[in-house]
């Protein structure tokens, strides 16, 4: 399949791995772009810009295909050595990034000489813009099903992808509530020209976490999400446990007054404790409405290959079969 995302990124399949918190590691990130997606490595999940390039280097040795680094720009006082981060990116050979969180204007230049492609993830057509006019290559817009932070607008992507086709020029792709061939042909069909995964990837063999996690997922539903730090406009959609639950109570006891000292014990340094650990109710981590639509645990192959073989034939047969009435 073809689309202007398959062709800015070098990809076979218009598949992005989303860059999750201590789920992106090399297993995962190659295991995606060998199956012709294009895998993620986290790159603040590595604590040192040397950690981080020592990732990619085990990367590169697990795959020869492309492969790209989330950085998150994060609003913290104790903020992360975004330059040397950026020089293990373009240090490490690597050709395609996934940028978050705050606007990433001044960093775009060093990536931009290095012949990066950077794609940016936004949650409206307003900061969608913004990302095209700065010289984003390409948009992950992100509805409000998705799991981590939805924004605050809570737009579903039957409204959002669509709004983004209007205004963008630059390509997109849909993310929030993708999880099989279904997704892929209608985000198609809404106008994105692919999809980022990041819970469904969660749910496949290679990914690096516990396997409490990934029947967590199976297990869930669709009613199974909760929104947490609403108050303090820093919404995150995260699967529902006991730590979630005192989150929520407190939520409620402080109202408008909740600050994030109220909650820092059930959301700092959580993923750890999930992710590696296992233990499932420690606190909160984000997953994804479309944990509803998560029966089995693949490989990454076997799930890249399935969601093609299904928009293949929704597209020749299902689709094709009403037209010709």
């Amino acid at each position: 399949m073809k689309t202007r995302i398959t062709e800015l990124f070098g990809i076979e399949h218009p598949i992005i791995q989303g860059g999750m918190h201590y789920v992106g590691f090399a297993e995962l990130a190659a295991a995606v772009s060998n199956a012709g997606g294009l895998g993620i490595i986290t790159g603040l999940t590595q604590k040192t810009p040397e950690l981080l390039a020592r990732e990619i280097a085990r990367c590169r040795e697990m795959t020869d295909k492309p492969f790209g680094v989330n950085l998150t720009f994060l609003p913290t006082f104790a903020k992360p050595p975004y330059p040397e981060y950026i020089r293990a990116i373009i240090e490490g050979g690597v050709k395609a990034v996934e940028t978050a969180g705050r606007n990433p204007e001044p960093y775009l230049p060093y990536l931009k000489a290095a012949g990066i492609k950077v794609i940016h993830k936004c949650t409206s057509v307003r900061h969608s813009l913004k990302a095209e006019a700065i010289g984003c290559d390409a948009v992950s817009v992100d509805g409000f099903e998705c799991g981590g932070h939805p924004g605050e607008d809570d737009v579903p992507n039957f409204i959002l992808l669509p709004r983004a086709a209007e205004e963008l020029k630059i390509p997109f792709v849909a993310s929030g509530g993708m999880a099989d061939g279904r997704s892929l042909v209608a985000a198609l069909a809404l106008g994105a020209e692919g999809i980022n995964m990041g819970t469904r990837f969660i749910a496949t063999k290679e990914a690096p976490v516990h396997e409490n996690v990934k029947q967590a997922i199976v297990r869930a539903s669709e009613l199974d999400t909760r929104l947490i730090m609403r108050p303090l406009r820093n919404t995150e959609r995260v699967l529902m446990n006991e730590g979630v639950k005192r989150i929520l109570d407190v939520e409620r006891e402080k109202g408008a007054a909740l600050t994030i000292e109220d909650i820092h014990e059930q959301v700092a340094g959580i993923y750890p404790k999930v992710m590696t650990e296992g233990e499932m109710e420690a606190g909160a981590w984000s997953c994804g409405m479309v944990a509803g639509l998560i029966h089995d645990v693949p490989t990454v192959k076997e799930l890249v290959d399935r969601i093609m073989a299904e928009a293949d034939a929704l597209i020749t047969k299902r689709l094709a079969g009403f037209a010709r009435g």
